[in-house]
């Protein structure tokens, strides 16, 4: 008999005022799907200092987030097993799919372990330049000299960032200012100015090809694709793209010696990816494509349009899990534009 985890240490709130939302849509909608996303995730206790917080899940609430999908009855499948059910179209059922995107070496020290303590799936979106040292990650090696430092010189001079307040607000404005095909060289030139070492901030927060073998071999943990270096692929020509999608299918099933079937975008709303990059996925040889559309999976889904609702840091109550689960969220941002 399958036991259930123990019931979060935190009482249920405010999400119990959605569950007869909930209850509505069990009976209208019938068999649907919720795909979840997010990118890093942090102790409770680390997460209120890290000067990008939002891009980090608290583990605290992940940890409650689990515990309550099983205890309301969902269930959480990889994207495998949530194609079959999809196909399946049983009335009544319910599941969640949730993924990681890029993949850090927090995704194998904090993510992977709690999911696997949940006796929970989980997807890992590989970007396989983070584990090949071909992409920099400045906004992690920027959150970090951030965190560690009181001050620091950028192009303008001598800033003070000695409070929280102070690191979220730099963080804010030069990644902003970064943000694009320069973003590597400002990266560059930031560290050479602070006498950072930038391969040191690399590995301390890369995923390693290592720490991917360990998690392949792990039955919970399902590894799929999110491209070379995390371009934007609507923004490229047809043979870049192709080079970003099929490429990382192709280094991930040599590296790690398995089939790769499912991909997601980098980017992923409606300007990010369109009919042109699906098709691409589809020629690439993968199963699905994933974006980052809000909604609900169905029985009649598009396999290479899947909806994901993101999860952000700062979003860390249980009725805003519970309005992704209903569709509404989706509802929301349909009519608001924001696709």
């Amino acid at each position: 008999m399958q036991l259930r985890p123990a019931l979060p240490a935190r009482p249920f709130g405010p999400e119990h005022l959605m569950r007869p939302v909930g209850a509505v849509a069990d009976s209208v909608l019938g068999m649907r799907g919720c795909l979840f996303t997010f990118h890093r995730a942090a102790p409770s206790e680390v997460w209120e200092g890290l000067p990008n917080r939002d891009f980090h899940l608290d583990l605290g609430y992940l940890d409650r987030l689990l515990g309550y999908l099983t205890h309301t009855g969902w269930a959480i499948v990889t994207l495998d097993e949530a194609m079959r059910r999809t196909a399946r179209g049983e009335p009544g059922d319910r599941f969640v799919n949730f993924s990681v995107d890029d993949c850090y070496r927090d995704t194998f020290e904090h993510v992977a372990p709690l999911f696997r303590r949940h006796r929970a799936p989980v997807t890992l979106f590989v970007t396989t330049g983070i584990p090949d040292g071909t992409l920099a990650l400045w906004q992690a090696g920027l959150e970090d000299v951030l965190a560690s430092r009181e001050n620091i010189l950028t192009g303008s001079g001598r800033l003070a960032v000695k409070t929280d307040a102070e690191k979220r607000k730099a963080f804010a404005a030069l990644s902003a200012a970064w943000d694009g095909p320069k973003a590597a060289a400002h990266y560059e030139a930031f560290c050479e100015r602070n006498d950072v070492d930038a391969d040191a901030l690399h590995a301390k927060h890369a995923i390693s090809w290592d720490m991917l073998e360990v998690l392949r071999d792990d039955p919970l943990v399902e590894i799929g694709g999110h491209t070379v270096n995390h371009r934007r692929i609507s923004s490229l020509s047809d043979a870049e793209a192709r080079d970003e999608i099929a490429g990382c299918r192709v280094r991930l099933q040599k590296k790690l010696g398995i089939p790769v079937r499912h991909f997601a975008f980098p980017y992923g709303r409606a300007g990010d990816c369109g009919t042109r990059d699906f098709a691409l996925v589809r020629e690439a040889g993968f199963s699905t494509a994933a974006t980052t559309r809000k909604g609900l999976v169905r029985r009649d889904v598009d396999h290479f349009r899947l909806p994901r609702n993101t999860l952000v840091g700062g979003h860390r109550h249980l009725a805003l899990a519970e309005m992704h689960l209903t569709g509404i969220t989706g509802i929301a941002a349909r009519m608001l534009g924001r696709v």
